[in-house]
């Protein structure tokens, strides 16, 4: 029997216990992945937690705050850079339009990892990509697909540049088009020099 006046009272879903936590944990992910997307950082963090299907209080367990939740949902497109990274076929250029490709659709993501550089929790971000730029920068320079003055250093701001231009630009197919520009730059100040 529901409540007087209330007929339509929804029914509450069970509570699962702690065996959900780790399954509620990817729901927010891919759940902040979307909304932050196509919503931006402004987004209520009780829109992330309705469309994982979670309470708000599930939510704050894992993501005490937006920027652990953002960092969440960076170090899973850092992973996916560090497995591409690997892979003996993938060159600078293939790195750049990974980055490229991930900052069309994270430029808040992006913009608010820039603002929080200095905390400790995003300290690591730097050093999964320098890892990654790494391993991909020598195998080009060893293969003779990038000039050997080129240094880490000079990828790791080209990274700067790249998703920089790309959250600076409105609209999904313009930041596409920036992309393909500054990644055409970058192929040729980075080609060997006669």
């Amino acid at each position: 029997m529901t409540p007087q006046g209330n007929a339509a009272a929804t029914p509450r879903k069970p509570n699962r216990g702690r065996g959900a936590g780790p399954e509620n944990r990817r729901a927010l992910i891919d759940a902040a992945r979307e909304i932050f997307a196509t919503e931006g950082l402004r987004a209520p963090l009780s829109s992330i937690a309705k469309r994982a299907g979670v309470g708000q209080g599930s939510l704050y367990r894992h993501f005490p705050d937006r920027l652990a939740l953002a960092v969440a949902v960076f170090d899973e497109n850092l992973e996916v850079v560090e497995q591409i990274a690997k892979k003996a076929e993938t060159s600078l250029d293939d790195f750049f339009a990974l980055i490229a490709e991930q900052a069309v659709v994270s430029t808040a993501l992006i913009d608010l990892m820039w603002r929080s550089q200095h905390d400790e929790r995003v300290a690591h971000v730097g050093e999964s990509l320098a890892r990654a730029a790494r391993t991909v920068l020598d195998r080009d320079i060893g293969r003779g697909r990038v000039g050997r003055h080129v240094e880490l250093d000079d990828v790791l701001l080209a990274v700067t540049m790249l998703a920089d231009a790309i959250t600076r630009t409105d609209g999904a197919d313009a930041r596409l088009a920036v992309a393909s520009r500054v990644r055409a730059i970058l192929h040729a100040a980075f080609a060997p020099r006669a």
